[in-house]
């Protein structure tokens, strides 16, 4: 049996720094003798397979569930441990440069689930993070407004963009890095990798730019043809929607395609370790990450799975093309506040100003 509670921050006795849905799955065995407790940042819809299929293998373990957004959960872990108390035994989130400050900063312990040794070296980190996922940015556009196919690339792209009316609006769509995390990741790689980026942003602005704090918010506007294009869009949940809705295109731009990985940590203060790294030895096993890509559309890492939803497939396709974000103290250069100042001074001048 599953429940749900809601805590809001400020309640009496706890730190939390944000909002934290709370789902609670009963021992399968109907008589709980430990509990696993997760801070992730992946809806509890998505999250319920992989905890049921762990749970398959360990009847006598239920699973408290908390649904936070990426900063919340750096800012829990930290607080908690700090305070001398216990906090999560297993923590995955997107935000992968937020959880690789918590292991650089002494917040995660080192472990090693059997998987470890046969994965990938950029997926890993002195045994304390493991990139789970392996999801790329994507291209997303409305089918009927490209009935001879969208634009390869970001040059092909600028194109298009140059060509468009600036009076019809509409054109395209992507992340307000103001508010997306992943966003501004996205938009951080391509200011490394494509020395042309403010012009295309600019060409984007000129044409008709609109941005939302979250992919469902683009893919819904694509759909409908609302938007003709979404930009950097994160590929998992795009490919899940254009299953599903043949309205939507999706391209892997050729130029070169990003690709970024949720993260996992086991926190040197879990409450219950050797459940955190149990956890972490299924999703690494080859039946969790199957589970991971068949259940939950997020594409494996692991190179012993090999159908279309994985690193193997995609990288024997696409090579070079695909470049992933790798799991380093390479990341903190992401928050950096200089940094962030500056790439944010730039997207307000070239999304705004000339509105």
């Amino acid at each position: 049996m599953k429940g749900v509670v809601l805590f809001l921050a400020g309640m009496i006795g706890m730190a939390i720094p944000a909002m934290a849905e709370v789902f609670l799955f009963d021992a399968l065995s109907g008589q709980a003798k430990r509990e696993l407790t997760i801070y992730s940042t992946l809806d509890e819809g998505l999250a319920a397979p992989m905890i049921t299929a762990f749970q398959a293998q360990n009847p006598d373990v239920a699973v408290r569930y908390e649904d936070l957004l990426t900063g919340a959960i750096r800012d829990r872990v930290r607080e908690e441990t700090d305070g001398a108390g216990a906090t999560a035994d297993f923590v995955f989130s997107s935000g992968m440069d937020l959880q690789m400050s918590l292991a650089n900063d002494g917040y995660a312990q080192a472990v090693s689930p059997p998987a470890a040794q046969d994965w990938p070296d950029w997926a890993q980190w002195q045994d304390m993070a493991y990139a789970l996922t392996f999801e790329p940015a994507v291209l997303v556009y409305h089918r009927p407004s490209f009935p001879d196919g969208a634009p390869q690339s970001r040059l092909a792209l600028m194109d298009w963009l140059r060509a468009q009316s600036p009076a019809a609006g509409g054109a395209v769509g992507t992340y307000d890095i103001t508010q997306s995390a992943l966003g501004y990741l996205f938009l951080a790689r391509d200011e490394e990798r494509f020395a042309d980026i403010w012009t295309l942003i600019r060409a984007m602005a000129k044409a008709g730019l609109e941005v939302f704090p979250t992919s469902q918010d683009i893919i819904d506007r694509v759909a409908d043809g609302r938007l003709k294009l979404g930009y950097n869009i994160l590929g998992s949940y795009a490919a899940d929607q254009a299953r599903q809705r043949p309205e939507i295109g999706l391209v892997l731009l050729k130029d070169y395609t990003v690709v970024v990985s949720r993260v996992a940590i086991v926190p040197r203060a879990a409450r219950n370790p050797e459940l955190g790294e149990a956890f972490l030895a299924f999703l690494m096993s080859r039946e969790g990450q199957e589970v991971l890509a068949r259940k939950l559309r997020l594409p494996a890492v692991s190179l012993e799975v090999s159908d279309g939803n994985s690193a193997r497939m995609m990288q024997a396709i696409l090579g070079p093309q695909l470049q992933p974000v790798g799991v380093s103290p390479g990341l903190l250069v992401y928050l950096d506040q200089a940094k962030r100042k500056r790439l944010l001074r730039r997207w307000a001048e070239e999304t705004l100003g000339d509105r």
